[in-house]
């Protein structure tokens, strides 16, 4: 019964999951915003600051 109560595995399998949590999420924000960045969609960088730059002055 030693065996069950021993937890020095705990942390590095949190850290595991964490990591793999965070890469997860940026996987799929490079998927979400990859038409965004390569400029084939409508919308691109460019305009977006334009048009931000513009309404600030």
């Amino acid at each position: 019964m030693e065996i069950l109560k021993d937890q020095s595995g705990q942390g590095a399998a949190e850290y595991i999951l964490l990591f793999g949590g965070v890469i997860v999420i940026a996987i799929a924000a490079l998927l979400i915003y990859r038409a965004y960045f390569s400029g084939n969609a409508d919308v691109n960088a460019s305009s977006d600051i334009s048009t931000v730059r513009s309404s600030v002055k």
